[in-house]
């Protein structure tokens, strides 16, 4: 199955690996920042919206910013898995 994780964006549930709530990060957790800021030199990293970034959908091949909740989300990746 595949979950829908904002934008027009929606990925296979299996491929996702964690999601990591910036609402509750500090702007000045180094190691975030650094995962973030290596995700974005290797390609990795892609904007789901122009709004406030909620979440980080960690993959195995790809990081995604998105504007939704990371209970949303984990919601439906559970939906996804199990439908």
């Amino acid at each position: 199955m595949y979950v829908h994780i904002g934008g027009e964006v929606t990925i296979p549930a299996d491929s996702i690996c964690a999601f990591l709530s910036l609402e509750t990060v500090s702007p000045y957790q180094k190691s975030i920042t650094d995962f973030i800021n290596a995700e974005d030199e290797n390609n990795r990293l892609q904007y789901l919206t122009d709004e406030i970034p909620r979440t980080l959908v960690i993959t195995f091949d790809r990081t995604y910013v998105s504007p939704l909740s990371s209970g949303v989300l984990k919601k439906r990746a559970e939906i996804g898995k199990y439908a």
